[in-house]
């Protein structure tokens, strides 16, 4: 059995989708496969939550940590403080 991680998670997310979008399956096969896709989101979704929070913890401004939204950086590529 395949550890659960981020990325292999949204791989079978990318899988399931592809499946249900063909349209081949049955009715009964969508929809166990769409509530898979349900509990994949939601693993993937408590995954990026925990590691913004991780990421706002560690972000420092005058050597003090602060919580800052990701909103307020700037797009592209960019060095941490």
């Amino acid at each position: 059995m395949t550890k659960r991680t981020f990325e292999n998670s949204l791989n079978k997310l990318e899988q399931i989708t592809d499946e249900l979008e063909k349209g081949d399956l049955s009715l009964e096969k969508s929809l166990k496969k769409f509530d898979e896709g349900i509990t994949l989101v939601g693993y993937c979704n408590s995954t990026l939550s925990a590691a913004k929070s991780k990421v706002e913890l560690l972000l420092e401004k005058q050597g003090e940590i602060s919580r800052s939204p990701f909103d307020e950086l700037e797009h592209g590529d960019q060095e941490l403080p």
